[in-house]
């Protein structure tokens, strides 16, 4: 199980390390922070494995016909 973001790391990068004003902080996307963090290049991009592991965890819920009004 993934333990998640570190948010008080973050914030700190984000706030103190760069800068950042909260809202500018939550503003931004993990990719966008990542990015101005510096972002590990070596990192390969998320292929169709990867895609069919995320869609496996996290599916699409189906609404009713009642749910859509």
């Amino acid at each position: 199980m993934s333990k998640g973001f570190d948010w008080p790391a973050l914030m700190r990068a984000g706030l103190h390390g760069l800068g950042l004003k909260p809202d500018e902080f939550w503003a931004l996307t993990p990719v966008e922070l990542q990015l101005m963090l510096g972002s590990d290049a070596s990192r390969a991009p998320m292929l169709s494995d990867g895609l069919a592991a995320l869609m496996a965890a996290y599916p699409d819920i189906k609404k009713d016909d009642q749910d859509e009004r």
